[in-house]
């Protein structure tokens, strides 16, 4: 009865003490009030001798992710996940490995010379955009009487082992913005090709990638002539020609992530600026087929001045693209342009931007010319170079009595490295490499006839206009000659 008399008192003094303090900040000064509260904390400080710092994922700005809490992140998966009771296991490169790691609101306790510090994973679920998203946070607790410590030593040695971790662990990733129009998601990036794969002569291979490196080591040099530090690339030829695996080679020889951006998911230009902002550094930016990516791609000109023929004119090659009221999309070029070096183009830094496009003549100047992508790489029919190089992949051979009459073909037929490929892939475990060649041979024999039967066609198509333009001649010279009469 005594236990229950003095909580009874205790909860008397809790409602007192509530009632007093909002009296005070309703009608007593300001100057009083801060006074009041400053004393507040001293006593509250006094009796709970615990200080609590905060490691948000993103920075105050909202956009940029933090660094330091993904370097928290690794040091405590690494060093402190066996003690915690709640875990989330993620698989490393895709291998039987798992990595464990703090689950939600998780607590787990470090030691550093005799202080105990308490970790805690803190997630906030928020409304933004009219969509759930989450806030995570890192919280750390200790005794002020160690504030120094923590704050100038532990805490940067806990910067400094997750760093080491991060880049032991480094998993190159593929982000999109397909999912959703106003965050990017992500999955490890598992394309294994490399420029020694590509189908490509050796020394144009060797000029891409020290233009690759030389980027990458030239930090000072941008910070130098007064640039953002990024480079763009137009990557463009017909369907087939290897534009995706060279973006893959690209990603593997730097060892940068990659964010394919899908602009017809992109509400308006705001949320390409956001999206820019949230790329991380050492990064490439994809937007493919940008010549079908929304009303970007046509000359700055007023739809007046073609002609009637031209508005309903389709050619054959090219491909119906996505329209803009389709895609609700009101991304316009302007924005483009500023997205790739406007000011916004300099956050973050170490970033390449890369375009491609089956035809390049489609494109608005204002997106090819230098400065916006500075290399044009054309990536066009499959030569012999290429040939050997698919055929070291595919089927492991330097050298066969087949290849010069390949080469032969090659030098009088246009055909893609997919096409080349295709022919060289064994259909089963018993073809053989001499088989695969014979089924190149013959695919290329065959183009050899559609094209020589392409152009009888089109020859008989020529004399049939070249007569009928001479008939046109001679009935108009007779025309004059009878108005002569």
């Amino acid at each position: 009865m005594g236990l229950l008399q003095i909580w009874g008192g205790v909860g008397t003094s809790l409602a007192s003490f509530i009632f007093i303090r909002e009296m005070i900040h309703r009608y007593c000064p300001p100057e009083l009030v801060r006074a009041l509260d400053e004393w507040t904390r001293r006593i509250r400080s006094f009796f709970y001798p615990y200080i609590q710092i905060s490691i948000s994922e993103l920075m105050s700005n909202k956009f940029t992710r933090h660094d330091a809490y993904a370097a928290v992140e690794a040091y405590l998966s690494e060093h402190l996940a066996k003690e915690a009771t709640k875990l989330r296991a993620e698989a490393v490169n895709g291998g039987s490995k798992l990595v464990l790691s703090m689950d939600e609101h998780e607590r787990v306790t470090d030691e550093f010379r005799g202080a105990k510090i308490q970790w805690i994973k803190h997630v906030q679920s928020e409304s933004r955009h009219l969509s759930e998203s989450e806030k995570r946070s890192y919280k750390l607790m200790f005794h002020k009487k160690y504030r120094d410590m923590v704050t100038d030593i532990y805490f940067e040695q806990v910067i400094k082992r997750g760093k080491e971790i991060q880049k032991r662990n480094r998993k190159i990733k593929l982000y999109t913005n397909g999912h959703s129009e106003t965050t990017w998601s992500h999955i490890t990036f598992e394309h294994p090709a490399t420029f020694g794969s590509l189908a490509m002569e050796a020394e144009r291979k060797q000029e891409i990638m020290d233009d690759l490196l030389l980027f990458r080591e030239s930090k000072d040099f941008y910070a130098r002539i007064g640039k953002a530090w990024k480079r763009g690339y137009l990557l463009y030829g017909p369907p087939g020609t290897g534009k995706s695996t060279m973006i893959a080679a690209m990603a593997n020889l730097l060892d940068y992530d990659v964010y394919d951006l899908e602009l017809t998911s992109v509400k308006d230009n705001t949320e390409l600026r956001r999206l820019l902002a949230e790329t991380s550094s050492k990064s490439i930016v994809v937007i493919e087929d940008i010549d079908c990516s929304l009303d970007l791609t046509g000359q700055r000109k007023q739809k007046q001045d073609k002609s009637p023929k031209e508005k309903t004119a389709v050619t054959k090659k090219e491909v119906p693209c996505k329209d803009t009221k389709e895609s609700g999309s009101r991304v316009t070029l302007s924005g483009l342009l500023n997205f790739i070096d406007g000011l916004w183009s300099a956050c973050s830094g170490e970033r390449i931007i890369v375009f491609t496009t089956n035809y390049l003549d489609k494109l608005d100047p204002a997106l090819t010319r230098r400065g916006r992508m500075d290399k044009h790489i054309e990536l066009s029919y499959c030569n012999f170079e290429g040939f050997k190089v698919l055929a070291k992949n595919y089927l492991c051979l330097d050298a066969h009595p087949l290849f010069e009459s390949i080469e032969m073909l090659m030098k009088e037929i246009k055909i893609i490295p997919a096409d080349v490929a295709e022919n060289l892939m064994p259909s089963s475990p018993k073809e053989g490499a001499e088989k695969c060649l014979l089924k190149l041979v013959e695919a290329l024999k065959h183009a050899k006839e559609l094209m020589i039967k392409k152009d009888k066609e089109e020859s008989v198509v020529n004399k049939r206009s070249q007569v009928a333009d001479q008939d046109d001649t001679g009935t108009a010279i007779c025309h004059v000659r009878v108005l002569e009469k």
